[in-house]
């Protein structure tokens, strides 16, 4: 690894922001390879030097990536003055990162979100040349058939006349007996345009009534998170969305 500044590499690491480490390192509390060491613009390499704050040794990681099943009423931002934010649900620790969603899910849409700082792998998922899967489960109003099977099959005009492409719809559950019909489903979109579920329902005379976004390419939402917690990705999830040949390879 090239070589970086030691304050930039402690402010990668969590340690809290430029001005709060420099006065860690100037109280003599960073050492580097057994050397205590009051320069903040000292350049070392991450991956070789022994770096320690207070005796204890730091793992360097110079981007993070955290799956969260994003609950209903929180937005999809780092922060806002009215709404509480995905990043809000995170602890101080881990906000020294600088994490940002990779994406959006709305406000009353539930499931899996990528918290990370890694803007090149934000950029590759978002990107409308990438077509990233993203599998949905939806509870709609109404007697989803195969007739809208085959016409999201064919893409769906949407109502500002946009045809959609063709995406995956499955009927988990076609309505009930009730009187109150609904229906249980399951859909894989290509692409991501503003509220698409919901739109591509309105468009053949239905309603979503609960969305839940449960898979985002290879990467699955941990069943065993409840909505609002997280955890951090292991090594073999983040190949899972940065290269799907190295994950064959592991």
């Amino acid at each position: 690894m090239t070589k970086m500044r030691l304050d930039r590499v402690l402010s990668n690491s969590g340690y809290g922001s430029r001005n709060e480490i420099r006065k860690i390192i100037k109280s003599g509390a960073v050492s580097v390879d057994g050397r205590t060491v009051i320069d903040a613009s000292l350049h070392v390499d991450p991956d070789r030097s022994a770096i320690e704050i207070d005796g204890e040794g730091l793992c360097y990681r110079k981007f993070l990536y955290i799956m969260m099943n994003k609950p209903a009423g929180v937005i999809s931002a780092t922060s806002d003055i009215r709404q509480r934010t995905a990043v809000d649900l995170l602890p101080e620790w881990y906000k020294n990162f600088n994490l940002f969603p990779a994406g959006r899910l709305d406000i009353d849409t539930e499931g899996l979100l990528l918290l990370t700082n890694d803007g090149q792998m934000a950029h590759e998922l978002l990107s409308p040349k990438k077509h990233v899967d993203k599998r949905y489960y939806a509870l709609i109003e109404g007697l989803v058939t195969q007739e809208d099977v085959k016409c999201f099959e064919e893409g769906v005009i949407l109502d500002d006349g946009y045809k959609t492409m063709p995406s995956e719809l499955e009927i988990i559950v076609a309505g009930s007996s009730r009187s109150e019909l609904r229906s249980e489903i399951e859909l894989v979109l290509h692409e991501g345009k503003f509220h698409q579920v919901k739109r591509m329902f309105e468009a053949v005379g239905k309603r979503v009534i609960y969305l839940k976004r449960i898979q985002m390419g290879g990467l699955k939402l941990d069943e065993a998170l409840k909505a609002g917690e997280f955890r951090e990705l292991t090594p073999q999830e983040v190949l899972l969305l940065v290269d799907k040949e190295q994950v064959a390879q592991v």
